[in-house]
């Protein structure tokens, strides 16, 4: 039998609005950009021209999908991400719907 072609995973409305913010700074991005051959790790959003991969996570007051051995995996994908020449930026969700993230990203880079 075929294998089936995996399902897309549904954006979440900071991720569309990261994109939007990044391409009104003039960054061009890919979504979900997988970056790492041996595991299933992607980034909400890629640079891929300058290796940036942006975060977008959500419940800062929850723990949303980050609690406990879930902390460690996130963990070892930014490590692994770093080493191999990415730079990495994350925002809560929160940050990123305020515009808060828009003008960090204005200010650094």
């Amino acid at each position: 039998m075929p294998k089936r072609p995996a399902k897309k995973k549904r954006l979440t409305p900071p991720q569309i609005l990261l994109g939007i913010h990044l391409a009104e700074l003039g960054f061009l991005t890919v979504t979900e950009h997988k970056f790492c051959a041996d595991r299933d790790w992607r980034f909400d959003r890629a640079d891929l021209v300058n290796k940036v991969g942006y975060e977008c996570d959500g419940g800062k007051r929850t723990g949303g999908h980050r609690r406990g051995d879930a902390i460690d995996d996130e963990n070892e994908k930014i490590n692994t991400a770093t080493l191999n020449g990415w730079r990495v930026i994350k925002f809560t969700n929160e940050f990123v719907l305020s515009g808060e993230a828009k003008n960090f990203l204005a200010r650094w880079l």
